[in-house]
């Protein structure tokens, strides 16, 4: 099927379940299930509900609108070009104290498809210890097996037994396409070798539940069309007749009606007040930001946040918004040799990149195609040899402090040999903090390549609320990032490894100058103010709804039901309870099968 044939039946297809929800006269007002968001989890779940039950209507709700032609999404190459723009709700951090008082962007996708749409299309599993810990913290059937069936259940990978792939943890008929990128640059593959010269081992069966080594890393691209498979252009045309879509929509509270013993969700008012009915069950996949916060301007949630914003408490759940986990990054930056071509050249030299383009468009092999896709996922031990036992005793000592149930799971993964504790990314091209040199000065026009160094479970956990009944008022984010010592001395350390694999061989005789940090930063109080100073989020927020008990600050059941209530479910990535060792869309969209599952045998 070529490209812009495949385009149009996509676009036909979505359109034909927004015709539906297209004006007043013909929205329904009643509906068996409402799904609220219609992103990564929101789209997949409701796509499945719409299969499954083929005599009940669904209807989807979304805040942004469709762009299955929108270039800046579905060109690989392009990844990152959206951040910022419409498609995003463009969230922000309050200032935060551990970085220097520094104001964090907090990017989610406002688009049908949510962030599955804006982000770099990293398709990777945790250890699976870590899926069996959900298990052990008290939600039976939430573990390894169950979870990767159902992210299984997502994906069509090309490139099963290949030179690049072996064959465990990949499925081979879900909707999500997947494969490793046909581009992979020389400097790349220099730094390939010098991951096996440091004696980390090569990763064939990455997603099988044993993430720990380098490889070549698997993205959610079409290789039919080379374009981003996501939840939009891979689910939704999947859906039935039943299923209708309601875009550019803010729902301003869901309804509840008191029982005998429990809640139930009649429904949501939109935000001009429109009342949609749901016969069965409202369904919240809002993600981490914004679903905590539909609870809270529903009435549900902490008193003490529910008075600030003038809302009255409806039930009351002190986990609502807290229990908030994400993943930063530190990067350091290389300028290449002349005789290496980076992805930088798009940015600089304008007629390649027309050419480049112009491939693309042809379906032909291009540097658009590129997302990145050289991943090292490692433990302490192999990151800092003996020095592993100093940071297992350091964050002992901020667990003591803390003392949840989810910070002593995360000890147990931090001395785990299984469970990886640092990322590292060759990422091509200029990455960094400071910005791509500008036009006029000495390095415009260099290439370079960056290596992002990513601590898997930080201690810092935060917490996300909202401050008005008005829904138009974005929620205060406090990650609280770097928060303890452990989390400090870990991101040292993660960002002086990526120094020591940049001066490893071969990959040392790639580059000429290191452009950041710089050869300035050496002393332990250097790169401390370094990783103050530049300290990103990768954008994998978590566990604001988490699924654990009550007591333990949970505020969904394992059959994601919110506590207090008998019939509204909680489907995305805040009901994670601990913050996985990978990039977080293959949890979700397994979290969305798994529930789709459970909805669909009670009915």
């Amino acid at each position: 099927m070529t490209r812009s044939i495949l385009k149009a039946w996509l676009v036909a297809a979505v359109a034909a379940s927004i015709a539906t929800a297209g004006s007043n006269s013909d929205q329904l007002q009643v509906y068996d299930y409402v799904v609220v968001g219609g992103g990564t989890a929101g789209s997949a779940l409701a796509t499945r509900l719409s299969q499954g039950l083929p005599d009940k209507t669904i209807l989807l709700i979304e805040a942004g609108p469709e762009a299955l032609d929108e270039d800046r999404i579905n060109i690989p190459g392009m990844k990152g070009s959206t951040l910022g723009t419409l498609y995003d709700w463009n969230f922000t951090t309050v200032p935060q104290t551990g970085l220097n008082g520094r104001v964090l962007g907090a990017n989610r996708g406002k688009v049908l498809g949510g962030s599955s749409a804006l982000n770099l299309m990293t398709w990777d599993r945790s250890a699976a210890e870590e899926y069996d810990g959900w298990e052990q913290l008290g939600n039976p059937s939430w573990n390894w097996k169950n979870m990767i069936a159902a992210m299984k259940q997502v994906e069509t990978f090309t490139g099963i037994n290949s030179s690049n792939y072996g064959n465990q943890g990949v499925g081979t008929s879900g909707p999500i396409h997947t494969i490793i990128n046909r581009v992979i640059p020389a400097q790349q593959e220099l730094w390939l070798q010098s991951m096996a010269d440091l004696g980390i081992p090569h990763n064939l069966n990455s997603l099988g539940g044993n993430p720990i080594g380098y490889m070549n890393q698997p993205s959610n691209i079409d290789s039919r069309t080379w374009t981003r498979s996501y939840a939009a252009n891979a689910y939704i045309p999947k859906s039935g007749s039943n299923l209708h879509l309601l875009l550019e929509t803010r729902v301003a509270k869901v309804n509840l009606r008191k029982g005998r013993n429990s809640y139930t969700a009649t429904g949501v008012t939109l935000q001009d007040g429109t009342i949609i009915s749901a016969r069965r069950e409202v369904i919240l996949s809002c993600g981490a930001v914004q679903s905590p916060g539909l609870l809270e301007l529903s009435g549900i949630g902490s008193k003490a946040v529910l008075s600030k914003a003038g809302i009255d408490q409806i039930i009351d759940l002190e986990g609502v918004g807290e229990n908030l986990q994400d993943h930063v990054r530190y990067q350091a930056s290389y300028q290449l040799k002349d005789n290496f071509t980076s992805f930088d050249i798009l940015k600089y030299n304008t007629t390649y990149a027309a050419t480049q383009l112009a491939l693309w468009h042809a379906n032909q092999t291009s540097l658009y195609d590129y997302t990145g896709s050289g991943y090292s996922y490692l433990n302490w031990h192999q990151v800092v040899g003996n020095m592993a036992a100093k940071l297992n005793s350091l964050a002992q000592n901020v667990v003591l402090s803390l003392g949840s149930v989810v910070d002593k799971k995360k000890l147990q993964y931090i001395g785990s040999l299984l469970s990886p504790q640092v990322e590292v990314i060759f990422s091509d091209g200029y990455t960094g903090v400071k910005g791509y040199p500008t036009v006029g000065s000495p390095l415009y026009g260099e290439g370079f390549f960056t290596l992002i160094g990513v601590v898997m479970h930080p201690l810092s956990r935060g917490n996300i609320h909202i401050t008005s009944a008005d829904v138009d008022t974005k929620p205060l984010i406090d990650p609280q990032y770097l928060s303890n010592e452990y989390d400090v001395q870990a991101a040292i350390e993660a960002i002086k490894y990526c120094r020591k694999i940049a001066n490893s061989s071969p990959l040392s005789s790639a580059w000429v100058s290191e452009f950041e940090p710089g050869m300035a930063v050496q002393t332990d109080e250097d790169w401390r103010q370094y990783v103050l100073n530049t300290t990103l989020s990768i954008y994998h927020p978590v566990g604001t709804c988490a699924m654990l008990p009550k007591k333990d600050g949970g505020v969904v059941s394992p059959e994601l039901i919110v506590y207090g209530t008998n019939n509204l479910r909680v489907v995305d990535a805040s009901i994670i309870p601990v913050l996985p060792s990978a990039h977080i869309q293959t949890a979700v969209y397994g979290i969305a099968e798994r529930a789709a599952r459970f909805i669909i045998e009670i009915s």
